[in-house]
């Protein structure tokens, strides 16, 4: 089967045991996962070339999953910074990593990422080809299609899992760009790139001309490609704009072609978006790309948190996972402001997963509603061991409980004696509580 993509495997009727694990870990048939991998509306990213302890799934019938980015940066470019970062983002439970590095010795963190996790991990090859062309040729514009394909081979041959591609922004979408115009224009990175190469060049985005090139290296690697938002909108105002849906209509001609070949993919979207157009946005998405897992960066829906943008981006993806939305990008409480610490990954990591949570609960997902009735017959029961395991951040929650206990009591000191859980006990009587795992 090496020889073959795991879809085409599929198709032949081989069901690899790392599928059969995934399901029996999510609750899922087999038979049901296979068959939404085999329509497009699942994706299991895992390179031919490494080996992963915990490979997931993401897409239909399967829980929301959580993503954690991490990298350097030139002025923050140490590896034992990152691998401090990637385990704070394993400990806190992230379902995959990005590494984004664009400083110091690029192809060594992502070696040291790649040997040290145990999920799915990510990159964006456009931004070491960008740095290559800025060191070796004196800017980001003098890279070639060449430069760009050969960041790409470099990182699917290391054992990437996924990698983020811009290839919507074509020269049409770009026409619409500047018919429309925006606020923030472009933000995302690679988006950025792209777009001032076609614009330098007049030509045409080689990730969109050679798409077929593409494809050929992630089938050959076993790497889901990761359609990406390069118009996706920066603020609140360039939301749902012409701009962004026109790359849209872009990658859902992609997808297709993907599905055609053999190749799993996946399809990001925004951004920055009001709270009421987050469903929308969605729906929309999973319309125009045949339901294809949907990966959101939130989306954030205000454009004034500086500091606690994770919590609003929180706030939209709980929307986004309710509506529809497969895959959350974590933001932490730095974005805007800096690269995050060690710390701000944790913290991301933990708000993403709840908004994910939330999101499950209200998806019906199986499983997911007991875990909130566990904590909540271990309340009644004032079982605080219990409730420290059954917590989704058990460290910081064991913090908090033991900063402010007081010695032998047996309730927080919130209450103390007034306790309602303990008064209406003596009335009403206990239920036991059940077994936390």
């Amino acid at each position: 089967m090496a020889d073959r993509t795991i879809l085409e495997a599929l198709r032949r009727g081989d069901v690899p045991a790392t599928l059969e694990k995934i399901a029996s870990d999510e609750g899922l048939q087999v038979g049901d996962l296979v068959e939404a991998m085999l329509n497009g509306t699942a994706a299991v990213p895992y390179n031919r070339g490494r080996y992963m302890q915990k490979p997931c799934v993401i897409g239909a019938g399967s829980r929301v999953k959580v993503n954690a980015n991490i990298g350097t940066s030139i002025d923050y470019a140490g590896i034992e910074d990152e691998m401090a970062k990637l385990r704070s983002a394993i400990d806190a439970r992230a379902d995959a990593v990005m590494d984004l590095s664009t400083g110091g010795p690029i192809d060594r963190v992502r070696e040291a990422v790649l040997e040290n996790s145990p999920v799915p991990v990510g990159s964006v090859p456009i931004y070491q080809a960008a740095v290559r062309a800025q060191e070796e040729k004196g800017g980001i514009i003098n890279m070639t299609p060449d430069d760009m394909f050969r960041a790409i081979e470099d990182h699917c041959r290391s054992g990437i899992d996924f990698i983020t591609v811009h290839c919507g922004v074509t020269m049409k979408v770009l026409e619409t760009l500047r018919a429309n115009p925006r606020v923030a224009d472009i933000v995302s990175r690679g988006g950025a790139f792209l777009a001032g190469w076609m614009l330098q060049h007049q030509k045409e985005n080689p990730l969109y001309s050679e798409f077929d090139r593409l494809l050929d290296i992630a089938r050959a690697h076993e790497v889901t490609l990761s359609l990406g938002d390069g118009l996706r909108p920066g603020c609140i105002e360039d939301a749902t704009d012409p701009a962004q849906v026109a790359e849209l209509m872009v990658l859902g001609e992609l997808v297709k072609r993907c599905r055609e070949v053999g190749v799993q993919c996946m399809v990001e979207g925004p951004g920055h978006v009001p709270l009421n157009e987050v469903e929308v946005n969605i729906r929309m998405a999973k319309a125009i790309t045949g339901g294809a897992p949907f990966y959101v960066l939130g989306p954030l829906v205000t454009d004034v948190a500086a500091g606690y943008d994770h919590i609003t981006a929180a706030i939209g993806g709980a929307l986004a996972g309710l509506s529809g939305a497969d895959f959350l990008c974590y933001v932490t409480p730095r974005e805007h402001l800096g690269l995050p610490t060690e710390d701000d990954v944790r913290e991301g990591v933990i708000v993403t997963r709840i908004a994910a949570h939330a999101a499950d609960v209200a998806r019906g997902f199986p499983g997911a509603r007991d875990w909130d009735l566990r904590m909540s017959r271990a309340r009644k029961a004032l079982d605080w061991e219990a409730q420290m395991k059954l917590a989704l951040d058990p460290v910081k929650a064991r913090r908090l409980f033991g900063e402010r206990q007081v010695e032998g009591e047996n309730a927080c000191t919130m209450c103390g004696d007034f306790c309602a859980m303990r008064f209406i006990g003596e009335y009403l009587g206990r239920e036991e509580i059940v077994a936390c795992d």
